[in-house]
Protein backbone atom coordinates (compact mmCIF):
# COMPACT_ATOMS: atom_id res chain seq x y z
CA UNK A 1 0.00 0.00 0.00
CA UNK A 2 0.99 3.66 -0.59
CA UNK A 3 0.36 6.93 0.60
CA UNK A 4 1.49 10.45 -1.41
CA UNK A 5 2.85 13.29 1.06
CA UNK A 6 3.36 16.45 -1.08
CA UNK A 7 6.17 14.61 -3.59
CA UNK A 8 6.56 12.00 -1.28
CA UNK A 9 5.18 7.63 -1.30
CA UNK A 10 5.24 5.95 1.34
CA UNK A 11 4.96 2.56 0.95
CA UNK A 12 3.27 0.31 4.06
CA UNK A 13 2.04 -2.72 4.85
CA UNK A 14 -0.63 -3.42 7.57
CA UNK A 15 -1.94 -6.37 9.46
CA UNK A 16 -5.16 -6.48 11.72
CA UNK A 17 -7.71 -4.20 12.55
CA UNK A 18 -8.36 -1.49 15.36
CA UNK A 19 -6.12 0.89 17.11
CA UNK A 20 -3.05 1.75 14.91
CA UNK A 21 0.05 0.32 16.04
CA UNK A 22 2.96 2.28 13.75
CA UNK A 23 6.17 0.52 14.25
CA UNK A 24 9.32 2.51 12.60
CA UNK A 25 12.61 0.85 11.30
CA UNK A 26 15.77 1.60 11.53
CA UNK A 27 18.53 3.36 9.21
CA UNK A 28 19.41 1.18 6.17
CA UNK A 29 16.85 -1.57 6.09
CA UNK A 30 13.01 -1.34 5.27
CA UNK A 31 9.44 -2.41 6.75
CA UNK A 32 10.48 -6.23 6.95
CA UNK A 33 13.06 -6.25 9.68
CA UNK A 34 10.55 -4.57 12.19
CA UNK A 35 7.48 -6.69 11.11
CA UNK A 36 9.45 -9.87 11.33
CA UNK A 37 10.83 -9.01 14.69
CA UNK A 38 7.64 -6.93 16.29
CA UNK A 39 4.31 -9.06 14.54
CA UNK A 40 5.63 -11.82 16.44
CA UNK A 41 5.24 -9.71 19.30
CA UNK A 42 1.95 -8.25 18.26
CA UNK A 43 0.12 -10.75 16.57
CA UNK A 44 -2.82 -12.31 18.28
CA UNK A 45 -3.83 -9.40 20.20
CA UNK A 46 -7.31 -8.63 19.68
CA UNK A 47 -7.81 -4.47 18.36
CA UNK A 48 -4.54 -3.88 16.82
CA UNK A 49 -3.79 -2.75 13.69
CA UNK A 50 -0.26 -3.03 12.92
CA UNK A 51 1.15 -0.59 10.40
CA UNK A 52 4.96 -1.11 9.24
CA UNK A 53 6.07 2.12 6.41
CA UNK A 54 8.77 1.99 4.71
CA UNK A 55 11.00 5.10 5.57
CA UNK A 56 12.02 7.66 3.27
CA UNK A 57 14.80 6.80 0.87
CA UNK A 58 14.57 2.84 2.14
CA UNK A 59 12.49 0.23 1.02
CA UNK A 60 10.10 1.43 -1.29
CA UNK A 61 9.47 4.46 -0.32
CA UNK A 62 10.87 7.48 -2.18
CA UNK A 63 13.04 10.64 -0.86
CA UNK A 64 12.67 13.41 -3.23
CA UNK A 65 15.25 16.50 -3.38
CA UNK A 66 12.54 18.10 -0.74
CA UNK A 67 13.83 16.13 1.99
CA UNK A 68 16.94 17.48 2.88
CA UNK A 69 16.83 16.80 7.12
CA UNK A 70 15.52 14.76 9.73
CA UNK A 71 13.42 17.65 10.54
CA UNK A 72 11.84 17.08 6.68
CA UNK A 73 11.28 13.57 7.45
CA UNK A 74 10.14 13.74 10.81
CA UNK A 75 7.37 16.07 8.86
CA UNK A 76 6.54 13.36 6.40
CA UNK A 77 6.11 10.86 9.31
CA UNK A 78 3.57 12.80 11.26
CA UNK A 79 1.84 14.09 8.06
CA UNK A 80 2.29 10.16 7.41
CA UNK A 81 0.63 8.87 10.34
CA UNK A 82 -2.24 11.50 10.43
CA UNK A 83 -3.02 10.15 6.95
CA UNK A 84 -2.94 6.48 7.90
CA UNK A 85 -4.44 6.59 11.35
CA UNK A 86 -7.37 8.89 9.97
CA UNK A 87 -6.36 11.36 13.16
CA UNK A 88 -7.14 8.67 15.88
CA UNK A 89 -5.40 8.59 18.36
CA UNK A 90 -2.39 6.00 18.40
CA UNK A 91 0.79 3.26 19.51
CA UNK A 92 4.45 4.22 18.02
CA UNK A 93 7.26 1.85 18.09
CA UNK A 94 10.43 2.88 16.99
CA UNK A 95 13.69 1.07 16.16
CA UNK A 96 17.27 2.11 16.82
CA UNK A 97 16.87 5.12 13.99
CA UNK A 98 12.87 4.81 14.17
CA UNK A 99 13.03 5.20 17.71
CA UNK A 100 14.48 8.97 17.13
CA UNK A 101 11.92 9.64 14.96
CA UNK A 102 9.19 8.39 17.73
CA UNK A 103 10.61 10.05 20.67
CA UNK A 104 10.33 13.71 18.22
CA UNK A 105 6.50 12.22 16.49
CA UNK A 106 5.07 11.94 20.22
CA UNK A 107 6.60 15.35 21.30
CA UNK A 108 4.74 17.19 18.41
CA UNK A 109 1.16 15.34 19.52
CA UNK A 110 1.59 14.21 22.77
CA UNK A 111 -2.89 13.97 21.88
CA UNK A 112 -2.37 11.73 18.77
CA UNK A 113 0.35 9.37 20.84
CA UNK A 114 -1.34 6.86 23.53
CA UNK A 115 1.56 5.49 24.25
CA UNK A 116 5.48 5.42 22.97
CA UNK A 117 7.71 2.54 23.18
CA UNK A 118 11.48 2.73 21.93
CA UNK A 119 13.92 0.06 21.60
CA UNK A 120 17.81 0.57 20.99
CA UNK A 121 17.06 4.17 20.30
CA UNK A 122 19.04 6.48 18.19
CA UNK A 123 19.97 9.29 20.99
CA UNK A 124 21.92 12.18 20.24
CA UNK A 125 24.96 12.16 22.71
CA UNK A 126 25.64 8.87 22.63
CA UNK A 127 28.04 7.39 25.32
CA UNK A 128 29.89 4.83 27.07
CA UNK A 129 29.06 2.57 24.00
CA UNK A 130 30.66 -0.52 24.89
CA UNK A 131 33.03 -3.25 21.99
CA UNK A 132 31.43 -5.30 20.03
CA UNK A 133 31.30 -8.93 21.55
CA UNK A 134 29.94 -11.89 20.71
CA UNK A 135 27.95 -14.09 23.13
CA UNK A 136 26.97 -17.36 21.09
CA UNK A 137 28.58 -18.74 17.96
CA UNK A 138 31.93 -19.06 16.61
CA UNK A 139 31.72 -15.21 15.04
CA UNK A 140 32.92 -16.46 11.81
CA UNK A 141 29.61 -16.84 9.94
CA UNK A 142 27.81 -14.50 7.96
CA UNK A 143 29.44 -11.41 6.08
CA UNK A 144 30.85 -8.50 8.01
CA UNK A 145 27.45 -6.30 8.72
CA UNK A 146 25.82 -9.21 10.23
CA UNK A 147 28.81 -9.59 12.66
CA UNK A 148 28.93 -6.64 13.53
CA UNK A 149 25.32 -6.43 14.25
CA UNK A 150 24.26 -9.32 16.16
CA UNK A 151 25.54 -10.81 19.12
CA UNK A 152 24.08 -14.01 19.06
CA UNK A 153 26.01 -15.52 15.76
CA UNK A 154 23.65 -18.63 15.70
CA UNK A 155 22.69 -19.97 12.22
CA UNK A 156 18.79 -19.07 13.17
CA UNK A 157 19.68 -15.62 13.43
CA UNK A 158 21.72 -15.44 10.03
CA UNK A 159 18.89 -16.58 8.66
CA UNK A 160 17.06 -14.11 9.60
CA UNK A 161 19.42 -11.40 9.03
CA UNK A 162 19.84 -13.02 5.08
CA UNK A 163 15.86 -12.67 4.95
CA UNK A 164 15.05 -9.65 6.84
CA UNK A 165 17.80 -7.16 7.00
CA UNK A 166 20.19 -7.29 4.13
CA UNK A 167 18.08 -7.66 1.16
CA UNK A 168 16.88 -3.64 1.72
CA UNK A 169 20.10 -3.11 1.38
CA UNK A 170 19.97 -2.77 -2.69
CA UNK A 171 16.67 -0.59 -2.31
CA UNK A 172 18.64 2.17 -0.09
CA UNK A 173 18.09 5.68 -1.78
CA UNK A 174 22.16 6.22 -0.70
CA UNK A 175 22.44 9.62 -2.05
CA UNK A 176 19.07 10.82 -0.39
CA UNK A 177 20.37 8.79 2.98
CA UNK A 178 23.56 11.05 2.88
CA UNK A 179 21.80 14.09 1.81
CA UNK A 180 19.40 14.17 4.83
CA UNK A 181 22.87 13.11 6.93
CA UNK A 182 24.33 15.81 6.25
CA UNK A 183 21.53 17.70 8.82
CA UNK A 184 20.34 14.51 10.97
CA UNK A 185 19.93 16.06 14.34
CA UNK A 186 16.01 17.02 14.68
CA UNK A 187 15.97 20.76 15.53
CA UNK A 188 14.78 21.11 19.53
CA UNK A 189 11.16 21.19 20.19
CA UNK A 190 9.95 23.03 23.18
CA UNK A 191 7.27 21.13 24.25
CA UNK A 192 6.86 19.46 27.66
CA UNK A 193 8.16 15.57 27.51
CA UNK A 194 5.84 13.01 26.19
CA UNK A 195 3.56 12.04 29.25
CA UNK A 196 1.97 9.03 28.30
CA UNK A 197 2.85 4.92 29.24
CA UNK A 198 6.67 4.47 27.81
CA UNK A 199 8.80 1.82 27.42
CA UNK A 200 12.43 2.08 26.51
CA UNK A 201 14.51 -1.22 25.68
CA UNK A 202 18.35 -1.37 25.08
CA UNK A 203 20.79 -4.26 24.53
CA UNK A 204 23.81 -3.85 27.55
CA UNK A 205 25.94 -5.43 24.44
CA UNK A 206 24.53 -2.64 21.69
CA UNK A 207 27.77 -1.55 19.65
CA UNK A 208 26.24 0.69 17.79
CA UNK A 209 24.40 3.60 19.81
CA UNK A 210 25.16 1.82 23.49
CA UNK A 211 22.24 1.52 26.31
CA UNK A 212 23.87 4.42 28.89
CA UNK A 213 21.61 7.31 26.64
CA UNK A 214 18.95 5.00 27.08
CA UNK A 215 19.07 5.09 30.88
CA UNK A 216 19.11 8.73 30.86
CA UNK A 217 15.62 8.60 29.08
CA UNK A 218 14.34 7.15 32.80
CA UNK A 219 14.73 10.96 34.03
CA UNK A 220 12.73 12.37 30.79
CA UNK A 221 9.83 10.48 30.66
CA UNK A 222 7.39 10.95 33.66
CA UNK A 223 5.70 7.53 32.74
CA UNK A 224 8.45 5.24 31.65
CA UNK A 225 9.64 1.80 32.13
CA UNK A 226 13.27 0.62 31.79
CA UNK A 227 15.06 -2.54 30.35
CA UNK A 228 18.24 -3.04 30.03
CA UNK A 229 19.11 -6.84 28.60
CA UNK A 230 21.63 -8.52 29.44
CA UNK A 231 23.50 -10.76 26.15
CA UNK A 232 21.91 -8.36 23.81
CA UNK A 233 22.88 -6.20 21.37
CA UNK A 234 21.57 -3.81 18.33
CA UNK A 235 19.60 -6.59 17.37
CA UNK A 236 18.17 -7.21 20.20
CA UNK A 237 14.20 -7.58 18.60
CA UNK A 238 15.88 -10.66 16.87
CA UNK A 239 17.67 -12.12 19.79
CA UNK A 240 15.08 -11.54 22.37
CA UNK A 241 12.02 -12.19 20.92
CA UNK A 242 10.22 -13.86 23.89
CA UNK A 243 11.63 -10.84 26.21
CA UNK A 244 10.40 -8.24 23.58
CA UNK A 245 6.59 -10.08 23.40
CA UNK A 246 6.24 -9.85 27.30
CA UNK A 247 8.15 -6.30 27.99
CA UNK A 248 5.60 -4.82 24.55
CA UNK A 249 2.42 -6.58 26.55
CA UNK A 250 3.28 -4.96 29.94
CA UNK A 251 3.57 -1.59 28.15
CA UNK A 252 0.22 -2.32 26.32
CA UNK A 253 -1.62 -3.24 29.69
CA UNK A 254 0.01 0.58 31.10
CA UNK A 255 -1.94 1.75 27.98
CA UNK A 256 -5.27 0.43 28.49
CA UNK A 257 -5.06 0.80 32.48
CA UNK A 258 -4.53 4.54 31.94
CA UNK A 259 -7.35 4.82 29.18
CA UNK A 260 -9.60 2.36 31.69
CA UNK A 261 -9.40 5.10 34.77
CA UNK A 262 -8.98 8.72 33.19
Amino acid sequence: MEIRVGRVVVHYVEHGSGRPVLVLHGAGVDHRETEACFEPALDGLVGLRRIYPDLPGMGLSTASGTLRSADDVLDTLLHFADEVTGGTPYLLVGHSAGAYYAQAMAARGQERVAGLALVCPLLPGLRDVPEHRVVAGSGEIGDDVFRSYFVVQTPEMLERYERYVAPAAELVDQAALERIGERWALTPGHAPAYAGPTAVVAGRLDSTVGYAAAVDLLGHYPHASLAVVDDAGHALPHERPALLRALLADWLARVERVERFT
